[in-house]
């Protein structure tokens, strides 16, 4: 038996909610008031910060090691994803040694729009890889906005099961699933809340690749592979399930709180790998109704900020814009220091093309300016005045 299947409860809705032990529940939360005290503190300290400066990454240590990306470019989309994966394979391996099944976590942003959600040729490609490299079986696992068993019909999903069924493929509704763990995020009034997530990307005896895509963003810039788990990973109703309820509008409440809240999910999540497929990426009006770029690349990473921070150059956009890559890579989640991303294969500087950002982009900016009404804050001055008495 699994861990996914052990120790769960269900919720008042029947909804079934993989346990936690009281360890894990306090020391979630005091991660959540940790991160929040540190940025607190960067505001009240540097109010005169100018837009576009974003935060001080002096206060964090980040990682510490060296991480590799590759960038794989031609004009076979298949080909492209399985020659990125092959290229950072002994990355890969060691990591996958011991797990149980691979997850591949795609994007159903949209389950009517091919050009907004994954392609099923990316799917083939990782697959490809993964025939060669793992004996396990592989779950192809999302939680879409809308329908997602719709979405897996409309893009031709289930003839990967019969081309693919050596690894015993199998195509999961993680709503329709409903196993789930919960987190504490931000609300618009800066108030924690409890936040459903699909257990299955949690468990760590899955090796989860994101399967993302180059694509501009209406809310945080671009969306790249740490957005593709993030917001895959909430849940919303089963189909036919009454009443509705979605928790994927709990990170939509503030620009502040959509990037912090991002970067708390991605604390939790357990992934082995990313998988950027950017051989039609979108720009303008992403992540659903852009217009299609040819931009022919495939990236592929097991640190997934310094896929997402390369994988924005490749789109021509500032990685400093990006919040909730660059918060993770602050946390350690991955390497956000240039210096210390090796890019293999194709160069940034040779695939690189200019894509229209959103029309909001000026407002979506705005996350890294000052905020112009601050709380109040009871006790500070006199806890500094009594500093100064002692």
């Amino acid at each position: 038996m699994s861990a996914l299947d052990a120790g769960r409860s269900r919720d008042r809705k029947g909804r079934v909610e993989v346990s936690m032990t009281k360890g894990v529940r306090r020391r979630t939360l005091f991660q959540l008031a940790g991160a929040a005290a540190l940025l607190r503190r960067n505001v009240a300290a540097q109010p005169q910060r100018r837009l576009g400066s974003g935060s001080n990454p002096e206060d964090f240590p980040g990682a510490g090691g060296r991480s590799t990306v590759a960038i794989q470019q031609g004009e076979d989309r298949r080909k492209n994803v399985y020659l990125a994966l092959k290229a950072i394979d002994q990355d890969l391996r060691p990591r996958m040694k011991g797990k149980k099944y691979v997850v591949i976590k795609p994007n159903f942003v949209n389950t009517e729009n091919q050009l907004a959600a994954s392609h099923p040729d990316a799917m083939r490609g990782i697959l490809d890889y993964l025939g060669e490299s793992f004996r396990g079986p592989v779950k192809i696992a999302e939680a879409s906005a809308g329908d997602t068993r719709r979405g897996y019909e409309n893009f031709k999903y289930p003839a990967l099961t019969s081309e693919y069924r050596k690894q015993q493929l199998e195509l999961i509704d993680l709503n329709q699933e409903g196993k789930f763990e919960r987190i504490a995020i931000l609300d618009q009034d800066l108030h924690i809340v409890p936040c459903r997530i699909a257990a299955r990307l949690l468990d760590p005896e899955a090796f989860v690749i994101s399967s993302a895509m180059l694509k501009t963003h209406n809310t945080v810039i671009a969306s790249l592979g740490i957005k593709n788990m993030v917001l895959g990973a909430p849940l919303h109703q089963a189909p036919g399930e009454t009443p509705r309820w979605n928790e994927k509008r709990k990170f939509h409440v503030g620009l502040r709180q959509t990037h912090y809240n991002m970067m708390v999910t991605a604390q939790r999540l357990h992934w082995g790998a990313t998988l950027i497929d950017g051989f039609e990426g979108m720009e303008g009006n992403g992540p659903n109704s852009g217009n299609p770029v040819a931009s022919r690349i495939a990236l592929a990473s097991t640190d997934y900020v310094a896929a997402d921070r390369i994988a924005a150059q490749t789109m021509g956009v500032n990685p400093e814009w990006l919040g909730y890559v660059k918060y993770c890579g602050q946390l350690g989640l991955g390497q956000w220091d240039e210096s210390k991303i090796e890019v293999i294969g194709a160069r940034v500087a040779d695939v690189k093309k200019a894509y229209r950002m959103h029309p909001d982009i000026e407002q979506e900016l705005q996350w890294q300016g000052p905020m112009k009404e601050l709380p109040f804050n009871l006790g500070w001055v006199r806890g500094m005045d009594a500093d100064r008495a002692g």
